[in-house]
């Protein structure tokens, strides 16, 4: 009897078993809820297998190929041009001119009586030139205040006996830049002795409004524009060129971002945060991967990669064109945490993390169940006969 109700037993349980496992196929095949693709189905895209995307295994090489970032700088044209002179005169300029005549009765500018003549206002025209009285038209611009001075000296002395003269100059619209964007106060600002390079002009500004770590400097002049990153300029003394009259500073944020798809502590668009972000700075934006749901062993990182690169990377020099690459990256090998450090994310990557395989047994068990629990409950009873 006893080996009768064993018997009975273990067909009940294998009976019970065989529609859990029915059970399981059926709620599989009908497509439980998911974050994305699974690891399997990602690599079933590869070209080899008649998709349309090459799978990298992320490598040193591959990092050190894929490292390309855009290029910054200012050319040798802005580099090298030299510091404007703190009071040279430029069109638009305003000058004020003072002269003292020796003589008592009747001056040459003044009154009678007066030796002290003054004139105010006198702006540089477009051609570079002022007027003055009795001295004609004289050019200006190009000149310092000191030039200046001895030009209308030599002018005036042969008519007024020994004029002494002094020259003042207000920085116009000629000597002046311009700030927009993400500055602290946008305007037009003169070029003075103090703001005669790109960081002093940028500190009188009241310097950025953005995240210095993101903010982008770009400087036009004429028909050629130079940008840099912000930190860049204070770490690099050399890019802290001089400014030139009629020169557009424009301040930006870096408008980069990448995806987050996935088993990751967030699903989004992210900003870049730094100048560089590797693949393991990009996964802690995020909040890391899902410790519940994330397989380390699927972490992709979904590019649309250029000719060149595709070329370096595949070792194809028969590739034409942007190439659809999946870098695939392995955090559970020794060295998975080190490349991941090492490669390089992009503007427009799509990071993505598929989910472990027990995870979808887990749904697959609780869309049956109700919740994982209920299932062992299911196979205790069966266990405990009729």
């Amino acid at each position: 009897m006893q080996g009768n109700r064993a018997v009975r037993v273990q067909t009940s349980f294998a009976a019970r078993a065989v529609l859990l496992l029915s059970a399981v196929a059926i709620v599989s095949a009908c497509g439980l809820p998911r974050s994305g693709p699974t690891k399997r189905e990602v690599l079933a895209g590869s070209v080899e297998k008649k998709g349309n995307a090459h799978i990298v295994k992320v490598t040193p090489e591959v990092s050190a190929a894929t490292a390309v970032q855009p290029s910054f700088g200012f050319s040798d044209s802005f580099r090298n041009a030299g510091l404007v002179g703190a009071d040279t005169i430029a069109v638009g300029d305003t000058i004020s001119v003072t002269v003292y005549e020796n003589v008592k009765d009747e001056p040459l500018l003044g009154n009678t009586g007066q030796r002290v003549s003054g004139l105010d206002q006198l702006q540089v025209d477009g051609q570079g030139y002022i007027y003055i009285p009795y001295a004609g038209r004289i050019r200006a611009a190009g000149q310092t205040p000191e030039g200046l001075r001895q030009a209308i000296t030599r002018k005036l002395e042969d008519q007024t006996p020994d004029p002494q003269v002094s020259v003042a100059r207000a920085a116009g619209e000629g000597s002046t830049v311009s700030i927009s964007g993400q500055a602290g106060a946008n305007g037009v600002y003169a070029i003075e002795s103090s703001t005669r390079t790109l960081a002093t002009m940028l500190a009188k500004s009241g310097g950025v409004t953005v995240d210095p770590a993101v903010a982008i400097v770009r400087v036009t002049r004429g028909g050629q524009t130079g940008k840099i990153w912000l930190k860049d300029l204070y770490e690099n003394p050399a890019l802290d060129i001089a400014l030139r009259p009629g020169d557009k500073i424009m301040i930006e944020e870096d408008s980069r971002s990448f995806i987050a798809l996935g088993a990751t502590g967030a699903q989004s668009t992210v900003p870049f945060e730094s100048p560089t972000l590797s693949a393991l700075e990009a996964i802690a934006t995020v909040g890391g991967l899902s410790s519940m749901a994330a397989d380390p062993k699927g972490v992709f990182v979904l590019r649309d990669e250029s000719e060149e690169i595709a070329r370096a990377v595949l070792g194809r020099p028969d590739l034409v064109g942007d190439q659809r690459v999946v870098y695939v990256l392995d955090l559970t090998e020794p060295t998975g945490l080190f490349e991941a450090r090492d490669f390089q994310i992009r503007d427009g990557d799509t990071l993505y993390v598929t989910e472990a395989p027990f995870v979808q047994w887990q749904k697959t068990l609780g869309a049956i169940t109700g919740s994982t629990s209920a299932a062992s409950n299911l196979a205790n009873t069966a266990n405990s006969g009729d």
